[in-house]
């Protein structure tokens, strides 16, 4: 069964392996707090059917509690270790929605249908106020099926990265954020073209950019919003000449050829 890659908008992607569907960072909503959704419908119901979701960390847009509340009855949840102490309203809800959770560190695996999950490092502050940075640390996740996918979650570039995400044949990176500036623990189009040529990935998909931005900061910055995806194209094809690139559209699959 061919892998199958859709990207939701945001850090939102569903990875399809080995008849496992995989959630990552489900994000559900028009607006969150300040941050208005300017591309893309919200997904659709059919977005949240999933075997297994995977939360990188706390911030409200990858750790979002209305969006999980969507999830079916069983469904596993991975999210990072500390998470449930950390966020009340988490354990309530696994509770009251009959969720299956799993807390992880990096190296940790978690087994679902056909498919491990393995965490790993994420160098990003994932503090959720107040919170400090180092009680629940940022994860990326590598899915490991038919294919070997890499979801990064939010993280900047950090030595030791290769070795610690290992081979990959799909690397899911974000390449941009949610407002016009990008703070440390980020990947922007040109790190992550760098991050694709040092992790040797055949196959990629830019995720995290033109999805949402503040309310009212239309005009800030505005190349910020539309230009990561195109940019990461464009450097990738000069850092990474061998990887294929696959920059889809809000709602869009696609079955790389070569990750199964």
């Amino acid at each position: 069964m061919p892998v199958e890659i859709t990207w939701w908008g945001h850090a939102t992607v569903t990875v399809e392996d080995s008849g496992t569907r995989v959630l990552t960072d489900p994000l559900f909503v028009r607006r969150l707090a300040h941050l208005r959704r300017r591309r893309g419908a919200v997904p659709p119901a059919a977005a949240a059917v999933a075997d297994v979701v995977l939360v990188s960390h706390l911030h409200a847009d990858h750790l979002h509690l209305p969006s999980l509340a969507r999830l079916a009855p069983g469904t596993r949840l991975v999210v990072p270790r500390g998470a449930p102490a950390a966020v009340p309203g988490l354990g309530r809800l696994v509770a009251a929605r009959g969720l299956r959770i799993s807390e992880a560190g990096p190296g940790d695996v978690v087994r679902c249908g056909e498919v491990r999950i393995r965490a790993v490092h994420a160098e990003h502050d994932g503090r959720r106020l107040p919170y400090g940075p180092h009680r629940v640390p940022a994860l990326g996740y590598v899915v490991h099926g038919e294919a070997a996918t890499y979801f990064a979650g939010d993280t900047g570039w950090f030595e030791g990265m290769a070795d610690e995400v290992g081979t990959v044949d799909v690397a899911l990176l974000p390449v941009g954020g949610w407002g016009p500036f990008l703070g440390h623990g980020h990947l922007d189009a040109g790190r992550a073209a760098r991050a694709l040529a040092r992790l040797g990935a055949p196959v990629a998909v830019p995720v995290h950019y033109g999805t949402y931005w503040p309310i009212g900061m239309d005009g800030v910055r505005p190349h910020e919003f539309h230009a990561p995806g195109e940019e990461f194209v464009r450097l990738a094809g000069r850092l990474a000449p061998k990887a294929t690139v696959h920059r889809l559209g809000h709602g869009e699959s696609v079955r790389p050829l070569g990750a199964v």
